[in-house]
């Protein structure tokens, strides 16, 4: 009986030390004042030996650090698949910039220097851009192409699912205006930050992924973003497929772009 005991609590052991971990992290932001929520999934058999690549995954509009575990609850075990670090966090209606009206938003600095710098210095990261792609939807696919591009020395691949890719068709929508200003009043600054018009800094070896549904109220700006890269010769992967901007197309969507980044994640750490 005993050796019977001791067997259960190796085994409780050894299984522990491979379970699949979820942390709910607080990382305090110096340019904005504040803590910030993020969750971090783990892939099975995390150990301190092993460096893995991580990728940042963006929520959109409403949504919270927690909403990708909602839309996709499979995450965990996909981050083990491919085993892979997921960080995911809450940008509540930021739209992912440093706010060039409202000083209080400065979320582009938050997730390129000072969350980047928290993941690196607790866990087993890949400490370099090889290591590094972010993607997100909505609000967040937005955010994702806007820092990837902003950021290549920090992220080596970047997508979008269903992407506010251009904001300029919606003036009045989602708290916009909060962080650029009323568009009336600063066309400039809306046109600076709209994806396309920073296209021209990306670099010739910059994966990227984009898809959106072909129902989907940003169909239109993403195939004219696809269009304007088509023009300048800038490489990329498009998908489109039946769907409307739910949550039932990002929790497809995510699968096929998890396998992208991992496949650019292994061909640049081999």
């Amino acid at each position: 009986m005993k050796k019977l005991i001791i067997l259960i609590i190796c085994c409780i052991g050894v299984l522990g030390l491979h379970a699949q971990q979820i942390d709910t992290i607080s990382v305090n932001s110096p340019s904005m004042g504040k803590n910030i929520k993020n969750v971090v999934i783990l892939p099975q058999g995390y150990n301190a030996e092993t460096k893995y690549p991580v990728l940042y995954l963006l929520h959109g509009y409403g949504g919270n650090h927690q909403k990708w575990l909602s839309i996709k609850p499979e995450l965990p075990s996909l981050a083990s698949r491919y085993d892979m670090i997921i960080v995911c966090p809450d940008g509540a209606t930021s739209w992912y910039w440093d706010s060039p009206v409202n000083q209080a938003l400065r979320y582009d600095t938050y997730i390129a220097d000072e969350l980047i710098g928290y993941v690196d210095s607790h866990y087993k990261t890949i400490q370099e851009k090889s290591g590094r792609a972010i993607t997100g939807y909505s609000m967040g696919g937005q955010g994702a192409l806007w820092l990837g591009i902003h950021h290549q020395d920090k992220f080596g691949a970047c997508g979008s699912t269903s992407g506010g890719v251009d904001i300029r068709p919606f003036p009045d929508n989602w708290d916009i205006k909060i962080s650029l200003g009323e568009y009336s009043d600063n066309p400039n600054i809306w046109d600076e930050h709209t994806i396309i018009s920073i296209l021209p800094l990306i670099k010739s070896d910059f994966p990227i992924i984009i898809d959106c549904g072909t129902d989907d109220f940003f169909y239109r700006v993403n195939e004219s973003l696809h269009n304007e890269m088509i023009y300048r010769n800038i490489k990329h992967e498009y998908v489109t497929r039946p769907g409307i901007h739910l949550e039932p197309y990002w929790n497809k969507s995510i699968e096929y772009q998890l396998l992208f980044f991992s496949n650019y994640f292994k061909k640049d750490n081999v």
